[in-house]
């Protein structure tokens, strides 16, 4: 093999992309399209998004945060609303593309940028779907989780930190994630990176790299 391990961003990638569903609560709220992304892009490394991620400020303080950030580009948005709608609904496809990467040798690994809320790293809203999401990250040798780490991507160091826990080079690793801005320093590093845009998609650009038929099953 090319590769001896494949590294997974979860929102986005194994789920839904969150951000389907905060068009969603932006339409229920008549909302600008793209309204929480664009409060999400602003002063990225500081903001109330950046620091939940990092588990530095809790629930009610990332609510509050917000919030502010929202009001002052001229809407009301809570916090918590967002949260609310967070975890995505998981793609079956992605998830028998695990067994079938696993069944053939590859290591599977996961960093994901998540928050201190919900039930486990999926951030899911029922125990029922922690349930499922804890299967889920059980297929993988290695989670690295933001709010536990305290990096989030695009910092380079949290790929390494895989790496280095896998004892591969970055060259070894094949790494899926739905947003430009996070492939960019994995492929800087060496890894072969995949910018996910569907779950069809993702799956056939990984077949192609890894050399195993991922979409005959999906």
């Amino acid at each position: 093999m090319a590769f001896a391990a494949v590294i997974f961003d979860f929102g986005g990638v194994i789920t839904s992309s969150p951000f389907e569903a905060f068009n969603r609560l932006e339409a229920e709220r008549g909302l600008p399209k793209d309204f929480i992304r664009s409060i999400n892009a602003r002063n990225p490394d500081t903001n109330a998004w950046a620091l939940f991620e990092r588990a530095e400020i809790g629930r009610d303080e990332f609510d509050r945060l917000f919030g502010e950030e929202a009001a002052a580009l001229g809407h009301a948005l809570e916090g918590r609303a967002v949260l609310d709608v967070l975890a995505g609904a998981v793609r079956p496809a992605m998830v028998r593309a695990l067994d079938t990467l696993k069944a053939a040798g590859f290591r599977l690994g996961c960093i994901t940028n998540n928050v201190p809320t919900g039930h486990g790293a999926g951030m899911a809203r029922s125990g029922d779907k922690a349930d499922e999401m804890e299967q889920i990250f059980a297929r993988f040798e290695h989670v690295i989780e933001s709010s536990k780490a305290g990096v989030r991507k695009p910092d380079p160091r949290i790929y390494q930190m895989m790496c280095d826990h896998l004892g591969l080079a970055p060259s070894d690793c094949v790494y899926l994630d739905d947003l430009g801005i996070n492939c960019k320093p994995a492929a800087a590093l060496g890894m072969h990176a995949i910018k996910v845009t569907s779950g069809e998609q993702a799956l056939a650009d990984l077949s192609q790299a890894v050399g195993i038929d991922l979409l005959a099953n999906a």
